[in-house]
């Protein structure tokens, strides 16, 4: 079991950002988790760690949000993402995860500036369903959540354009993710990412897991719907930042 005083420092934190984003409250962050973490870890353990967390409050928010589910999402980008998830099994020992953690965060900057600088930030119509683009963006979310649960902006790039309401946004997120995460379990396991002393510390941690999902779930629900999506837009700042700034620091 890992017990540097830091580690814990910063994955307590971790942990409690995921459960408020595996509840529905701000979908992206959940991509703080492995960034905070490798501050103490190695991102490999700070992954290996999280992933059984990661499926407790998969199950919580599943029955929190039984029945809110945008129907064409799933269906559209589910299947590309477990194309995505195999792709990162069989590319793991090859693929930098500095420079994809530097990508994932241009990415989420990129999103953020389009909102903020563009017709996004005004009030506008709902984006129709559009299958390819919803492929693509699936494929994209299972690799970039296999390499480091990192999957949230590649979801949100398709899905938030959408507008569809919090509570249907909220359940269709942890469907999506509960099944990618599933995927993701056995391509872990033949990684040899659930060591004793990995398994050990996700125990530690998860206490943590039911109270922050469930706070999460409780603040969808007593937020507006314009309010929410503000949130999800600016929580992608920080974040993005984040992300860019770990991978160009490792690579440089």
């Amino acid at each position: 079991m890992i017990t540097d005083p830091l580690f814990y420092l910063v994955a307590i934190p971790a942990v409690v950002m995921i459960g408020l984003s595996k509840g529905g409250f701000g979908g992206t962050g959940a991509l703080i988790g492995v960034p905070l973490m490798a501050i103490a870890v190695d991102p490999v353990t700070a992954a290996g760690v999280l992933l059984p967390i990661l499926v407790v409050m998969d199950v919580i928010g599943l029955v929190a949000w039984r029945g809110n589910f945008d129907r064409g999402v799933v269906l559209t980008m589910l299947p590309a993402a477990a194309l995505g998830v195999l792709a990162g099994y069989l590319t793991a020992s090859s693929v930098s995860e500095d420079a994809f953690r530097m990508t994932i965060g241009l990415l989420t900057l990129w999103f953020f500036a389009n909102w903020f600088f563009g017709e996004q930030r005004r009030a506008r119509a709902a984006r129709p369903q559009q299958p390819v683009k919803g492929a693509f963006w699936g494929a994209a979310a299972g690799f970039a959540s296999f390499v480091s649960h990192a999957g949230g902006p590649p979801y949100q790039v398709y899905v938030v354009p959408l507008k569809i309401a919090p509570p249907v946004y909220a359940g269709t997120s942890v469907i999506f993710f509960a099944a990618v995460n599933a995927m993701k379990l056995v391509p872990y396991f033949l990684l040899g990412q659930f060591s004793h002393d990995n398994l050990a510390t996700s125990a530690a941690l998860l206490p943590l897991a039911p109270i922050a999902t469930l706070a999460g779930v409780w603040l969808v629900r007593r937020t507006e719907t314009v309010l929410f999506y503000k949130i999800i837009y600016w929580l992608l700042l920080p974040i993005g930042l984040k992300l860019v700034y770990d991978g160009a620091t490792a690579l440089l």
